[in-house]
């Protein structure tokens, strides 16, 4: 088989290992976008002190199936009096940005010769923060193309949420930026692996591991400012203004069912998942994990995978957490929100930039 493969040309090669890569991390996305909400579901019942999905198969286990069964086999209805085009197109514009994020993200070290991530930008995060921007035109697409009042406002609150929590995310990621010199996310991980290196190196394997939200307090202090953001990002409570059920009884995608209907919110966990990503890669350590050694390169198929699974896990952890506030949280007011970002959040972000700039100054 390995010969085969190394006979081939090295740009067949290429477009082989990515197709493989592409599909993998596709198909490992839609399955956890599918069992985030049954797990959503889960919490949410054990919260309020009820069962939750139980019927379909063994603890509910099927019932992401039986909901995509049920998605694609609804009526796919379009209103007389929304704009179609836009219409149509707004649930597509919403889901490929989710998608196309996870390009970029290094999900493992590597498997033999192939590096486990789609595309190795040396512009990653600028990237991601390019795509990411885009998800908001589907939202406000939607909400235009319904042509009613409630979606209309959904679409509207959601394009100054994002534009005022976008600014404080991009913000709170710079001074990680100045500590680590890149911006190629293979290479920030890189610089995570070990032990920190202000506790004595006498402790040993107590000491915390040396993931960059471990390494000072301003670059704690920008994941907490990229934690609150990514929630504002991703619309999830307690930022969910754009839908806000009591109020706009489900905004921006009222009007929309069927499969249709069914990607907004499949694109609503691809970005919780694509956020988890992101905050894994930047702030704790990618796919290293020092207490077992696991921190360098591998350099077996076993070792690839063992990489592999810790990302996911710790990827998995920032995903249940998203869910659990959800939960657990009221939701802000809209002028709470809107001063939450534009009189706490970005202030913040730009005084961390000034004092870790002047600490790496003095430090130099």
């Amino acid at each position: 088989m390995m010969d085969w493969i190394n006979n081939l040309s090295e740009p067949t090669q290429f477009v082989l290992f990515s197709s493989l890569k592409i599909l993998g991390v596709f198909s490992i996305l839609m399955f956890i976008v599918a069992y985030s909400v049954w797990v959503e579901r889960k919490v949410a019942a054990a919260i309020q002190g009820r069962i939750g999905p139980n019927r379909a198969g063994i603890f509910g286990l099927l019932q992401p199936a039986a909901d995509a069964v049920k998605a694609f086999l609804k009526e796919d209805f379009t209103p007389a009096h929304v704009r179609k085009v836009w219409y149509w197109l707004a649930p597509a514009v919403v889901m490929i940005p989710a998608l196309l994020t996870s390009a970029v993200i290094p999900f493992g070290s590597r498997i033999g010769e192939q590096r486990m991530v789609i595309a190795d930008l040396n512009v990653g995060v600028l990237y991601t923060f390019g795509i990411v921007s885009l998800g908001v035109y589907g939202i406000v697409l939607a909400g235009y193309a319904a042509n009613s009042k409630y979606p209309f406002l959904g679409g509207i609150r959601s394009s100054a949420q994002m534009i005022s929590y976008e600014i404080a995310m991009g913000m709170s990621v710079i001074p990680l930026f100045l500590w680590v010199g890149e911006l190629n996310l293979s290479q920030i991980i890189g610089t995570q692996v070990g032990f920190v290196a202000w506790l004595p190196e006498a402790l040993g394997k107590v000491r915390p591991p040396n993931w960059l939200v471990f390494q000072s307090p301003m670059l704690a202090l920008s994941f907490f400012i990229f934690l609150a953001a990514a929630f504002a990002e991703t619309n999830r409570l307690p930022f969910d203004m754009p839908e806000a059920e009591q109020e706009l009884a489900g905004g921006y995608n009222v009007e929309y069912s069927s499969m249709k209907f069914a990607m907004f919110f499949m694109a609503e966990y691809a970005n919780m998942v694509a956020a988890s990503a992101m905050m894994v890669t930047l702030f704790f350590g990618g796919w290293t994990l020092p207490w077992f050694g696991l921190d360098q390169p591998a350099t077996t198929i076993i070792g690839g995978l063992l990489h592999i699974g810790i990302f996911v896990g710790k990827m998995l952890c920032f995903v249940f957490l998203i869910i659990w506030v959800r939960w657990m949280w009221p939701r802000f007011r809209y002028d709470q929100l809107m001063d939450l970002g534009w009189r706490r959040f970005l202030p913040l972000a730009l005084a961390n930039i000034v004092v870790t700039a002047l600490w790496l100054w003095l430090r130099a």
